[in-house]
């Protein structure tokens, strides 16, 4: 992988503020990724120390195997999900 692309991708989801959440596709958008799968190759390889927890599904669902904490993690922020999912409208961080 593109080194200064994986360093974009961590410096983009650093930015995510708390009580804000992104999608991945957010996140490759402005990082200039080809595809999603790429941000969340990054979290899941080298991501332990960002904020992966603002990062869900374009549904504002969080991926299952990780949903349980993403979700604690997210509430101690402020945001609140229905069920499994977390709205967009409402808790979308819009980078400036």
């Amino acid at each position: 992988m593109d080194e200064q692309l994986h360093e974009r991708i961590r410096e983009v989801v650093a930015d995510v503020p708390p009580g804000k959440v992104a999608t991945y596709g957010d996140i490759a958008a402005i990082a200039g990724a080809s595809t999603p799968r790429l941000v969340g190759r990054v979290l899941s390889e080298d991501g332990n120390d960002l904020p992966w927890h603002r990062i869900l599904r374009a549904s504002g669902i969080p991926a299952p195997h990780i949903r349980h904490r993403q979700l604690e993690l997210l509430r101690a922020e402020g945001v609140l999900a229905d069920g499994d999912k977390v709205s967009l409208r409402k808790y979308r961080w819009h980078a400036s």
